[in-house]
């Protein structure tokens, strides 16, 4: 038995369904909302022929890993998240690239020499890596309108991955990972009026306005800090509005902080756009925080943590 197991936000998605176009298989699928990281954890060893993993933490999968290693099962790991250790093993083949400017789907777009790029084009958007996307449009030729449906698109789909449980998300991943496999490209998405595109623009359109009364915590020249209710609406924004935070002030870091039930905060960190780095060393620093150089997250922050991380996110970037 084949296991796909991909995180549930537009790049692992979208990576996936370049993969499965141009290669297809008959597969189990493994995912959830896009903080559910430790997923190689529900693969079943026994039964497992081969993996394929996209856009999940190896540092997060490493047991997993070992384990379906350990058992001779072949995976295909492809990911742009920090790797602290690669395990050595003939079982194992690789795609890791951690540069900010580099994606799972992008990453997956060079395997696949192309084939599907348009909706490596939409992850990318969708990673918020806007300059990047924008130059793979303009080397495809792609008119203005074009290439703001694809930033759509991929705003959208990861605007899907955000949420506590799927219960919060308008789409399962794996149920919308296999209703956009239905589409050879994007652009049969857009001309079907009656599409999931549209039902997602106008959820994320109703979201998007009530986040624009989130409540500030802290903002100086440096970095900005806002907090969101505890509501299925803020939870499903609360990545997606840290990207638009991002581009409406590129020269500041921004933290968007959502309420959790226990009272503790799940924290999105972005760092400036105009120097991506450093998200993942602010998170890593709180003991449920991960990600990468231009974006990071806290899966809990305690109410009592608040300050010293608002202090260690202005500090970082103080110079």
């Amino acid at each position: 038995m084949h296991y796909d197991v991909f995180n549930g936000d537009a790049d692992g998605i979208l990576a996936l369904v370049q993969l499965r176009l141009s290669e297809p298989k008959t597969s189990t699928l493994i995912t959830g909302v896009k903080r559910d990281i430790s997923l190689l954890d529900k693969v079943d060893v026994g039964n497992a022929s081969s993996v394929t993993t996209l856009d999940v933490s190896m540092d997060k999968n490493q047991a997993g890993l070992e384990k379906l290693l350990s058992a001779a099962v072949p995976v295909f790991y492809v990911d742009h998240h920090r790797a602290s250790n690669i395990p050595q093993s003939t079982f194992l083949k690789t795609i890791i690239n951690t540069s900010a400017d580099v994606c799972t789907s992008l990453l997956i777009n060079d395997y696949l020499k192309g084939a599907h790029h348009s909706w490596a084009i939409a992850a990318a958007y969708g990673d918020n890596l806007k300059a990047v996307a924008a130059r793979h449009c303009a080397l495809k030729g792609l008119s203005q309108n074009e290439a703001n449906l694809l930033e759509q698109l991929g705003t959208y789909v990861n605007y899907n991955g955000y949420g506590r449980t799927t219960d919060d998300l308008h789409f399962h991943p794996a149920d919308l990972f296999e209703r956009l496999l239905g589409y050879e490209s994007p652009e049969a998405l857009f001309s079907n009026k009656s599409s999931l595109f549209y039902d997602l623009q106008a959820a994320y359109v109703t979201d998007m306005n009530k986040a624009n009364s989130a409540q500030v915590l802290f903002e100086n020249d440096i970095c900005k800090v806002v907090t969101l209710e505890d509501a299925a609406w803020s939870r499903r924004v609360s990545g997606v509005f840290g990207n638009d935070l991002a581009n409406q002030s590129p020269d500041k870091a921004h933290g968007v902080l959502t309420q959790n039930l226990d009272g503790s905060y799940t924290v999105s960190v972005r760092a400036p756009l105009n120097n991506k780095q450093g998200a993942d060393e602010i998170c890593v620093q709180f003991p449920t925080g991960g990600g990468r150089a231009a974006a990071a997250g806290i899966n809990a922050l305690p109410e009592e943590q608040v300050e010293t991380f608002i202090t260690t996110l202005a500090n970082y970037y103080k110079n």
